[in-house]
């Protein structure tokens, strides 16, 4: 499997240079720290906060709309509402501060490769559908970069 992999996931081939020799550790070649604040978010600390925010949109949702295991329409409604205040959830605050509920409770945030200081609208709704489609998310390269973050030009880094 690497090796049909080995071109599109790997840090090496997408910055277009094949001589270079493989990360240290991830965000080596993208100029991140090995630890600490400004490095790459393992994939703990992500996952951590995908469940924080699906939690709080449950909840959330279980202000409004009472969760009734033994109806299935009641609970169909149910799961779509909270689909739609985690997408509110995390593409909002994502967009205009570049973390979410559930990532600033775990210490990462979204930040550009190219210097800006928040991802913006565009880029939230993308990672938001792709994070929504799991796999995007969960592959990643060298560099702990899923899909979601090669397609918008980010990175998600540690705060603390």
């Amino acid at each position: 499997m690497a090796r049909w992999t080995g071109e599109w996931l790997t840090s090496l081939a997408a910055a277009g240079s094949t001589d270079r020799e493989p990360p240290r550790w991830p965000g080596e070649h993208l100029g991140l720290p090995e630890d600490g604040p400004g490095a790459a978010a393992g994939n703990g600390r992500r996952f951590l906060g995908l469940v924080i925010d699906l939690l709080l949109a449950s909840l959330l949702t279980a202000l409004f709309i009472r969760p009734d295991y033994s109806n299935v329409d009641a609970m169909q409604s149910y799961n779509l509402w909270s689909l739609a205040v985690w997408g509110v959830l995390t593409v909002v605050p994502a967009a205009f501060f570049g973390f979410t509920p559930g990532m600033a409770a775990v210490g990462i945030r979204i930040g550009r490769l190219d210097g800006a200081v928040i991802p913006g609208l565009w880029r939230a709704v993308v990672r938001g559908a792709m994070t929504f489609l799991i796999l995007p998310a969960a592959v990643r390269n060298a560099d702990s970069r899923g899909w979601h973050d090669r397609l918008t030009g980010t990175v998600v880094i540690r705060l603390r």
